[in-house]
């Protein structure tokens, strides 16, 4: 039987329970009892479908035979409850394939990226690679990953339940070069005991960033902690999905120039300073990591500790977060600000990929481990959107019994961000990790929050650095 009745029933009531708890969750904290509530209801969704359509439960695997033992590697970046997932489902894949080994690296995202490149120019990458949405280009665009067109469609790639707009994230030039991992957006996590010590209202949906200043300085006021660690100067924060609630983006079409107006810039930079003078953020003097990017993991986060009330991160990061914090905490997941009378700053994009490098002798075995990672429900029953919500609408449908309170939260985030969006803006052109660099914090962030150099030169600055990256580029 045809299992489109059962994705369809089963999407349309996530979808419409999500329409109901729009507001519900948006303002009252004390109404988190009704996310068990509707966990009962998804439950008894998914053990009715089971039971009516029980040959959809299990996902199609392509079967492989004793043939001479295949040697594959595998790299990812991620947090330690990532590394121990993919551990495990790596494990799974080699007892049903017995003839496939496969060795593993892992490491944090600040280094990997450094660690891949080196791998690539010395010819020794990994058969499968973790990819990431404004990486893909570059990479594809210096011959390092292959095409999975070959097995597409097939045995070895199943895409059966999964939705062509969701598999043409990972294509450039109709030539599919990534699978995603999961969907995902931006969000601002809440501290909701925080804010409920603070008399503060949770903030609507479509909140803006002057109600997040407000909000900032009223939570330094009241508790005498931060509102939100250093995460606010983040690059896909800061200088990509702020212009986005503008109607901008950094680049245009093409890739070749920048597509933004100074004075967003500096309107963004002069509430940073704002924020930083009441106290409602760290002191940008008094940080010893001051070369990189702050706090990227999320086990570290001042949130965690209490020192924070709110946080900025990927959607997906939330499992590894709440674990961390503890699960007697609470927090509810927001989309980022916008600005006022302003287009949504989020948007939908692919967690993360898995793609086949050009240097791999097993391009069909390192395609048949994607594609169990894919369609596996065991080995989702694993990962537990560790990656962000699954692609596959079947295996999405067989999880709901399993969610934990922020994987529902996760869920219900995103199916809300479906409806409210900007349109996912195309891959970082190449260039991009150039001007995102050290010099991004040593050259535009650091001076303007020392206080050496206003955000009007600041802009001025980063966009000369930013051209001359993308021009040099193009030569």
């Amino acid at each position: 039987m045809d299992g489109g009745y059962q994705q369809d029933a089963s999407e349309a009531f996530i979808h419409f329970v999500a329409a109901q708890q729009f507001h519900i969750f948006t303002k009252d904290y004390i109404m988190r009892a009704k996310h068990f509530v509707i966990a009962g209801l998804l439950a008894f969704v998914c053990t009715f479908t089971w039971y009516i359509f029980p040959q959809e439960a299990k996902a199609e695997m392509p079967t492989s035979g004793y043939d001479d033992l295949v040697n594959l590697r595998i790299a990812w970046w991620g947090s330690e409850r990532r590394h121990e997932r993919t551990i495990k489902v790596i494990k799974l894949f080699e007892k049903q394939h017995p003839n496939i080994k496969i060795s593993f690296e892992f490491t944090g995202w600040g280094n990997y990226w450094t660690k891949m490149e080196g791998q690539a120019i010395d010819g020794k990458l990994p058969d499968i690679m973790q990819q990431d949405y404004a990486m893909l280009k570059r990479w594809v665009n210096k011959g390092w990953i292959a095409s999975l067109n070959q097995f597409e469609n097939s045995e070895t790639l199943n895409f059966k339940h999964v939705a062509d707009s969701v598999l043409s994230t990972g294509r450039i030039n109709g030539n599919l070069y990534g699978i995603s991992l999961g969907t995902n957006s931006q969000a601002f996590v809440i501290d909701v005991d925080a804010f409920k010590k603070a008399g503060i209202a949770l903030p609507e949906f479509d909140w803006t960033w002057d109600d997040f200043e407000k909000i900032a300085i009223a939570i330094h006021e009241k508790l005498g902690i931060w509102a939100i660690g250093e995460r606010l100067i983040s690059p896909p924060l800061l200088w990509q999905s702020y212009f986005l609630g503008h109607g901008q983006w950094s680049y245009n079409a093409e890739g070749k120039g920048l597509a933004y107006n100074d004075s967003n810039l500096t309107e963004y930079l002069d509430m940073l300073l704002r924020l930083q003078k009441a106290g409602a953020i760290p002191d940008r003097n008094k940080n010893s990591n001051i070369h990189q990017e702050p706090e990227v993991d999320v086990e570290s986060r001042l949130v965690i500790t209490g020192k924070a009330a709110m946080d900025y991160m990927w959607s997906n990061q939330i499992v590894a977060f709440w674990a961390a914090a503890g699960k007697e905490r609470h927090f509810k997941i927001m989309p980022l600000p916008r600005p006022k009378k302003g287009n949504s700053s989020n948007y939908l994009k692919p967690a993360m990929f898995f793609s086949t490098t050009h240097q791999s002798k097993h391009p069909k075995e390192a395609a048949m481990f994607m594609n169990f990672f894919t369609n596996s429900l065991e080995a989702h029953e694993i990962l537990l959107a560790d990656r962000g919500v699954p692609i596959s609408s079947v295996i999405r449908q067989n999880l709901q019994l399993l969610l934990s309170p922020a994987q529902f939260e996760m869920f219900i985030f995103l199916t809300q961000i479906e409806y409210n969006n900007s349109p996912t803006p195309p891959p970082n052109p190449p260039g991009h990790g150039d001007i995102l660099g050290k010099s991004y914090y040593d050259d535009f962030i650091n001076p303007v929050l020392f206080g050496e150099i206003s955000p009007k030169v600041a802009a001025e600055r980063i966009r000369d650095t930013a051209t001359k990256a993308l021009n040099q580029h193009l030569q």
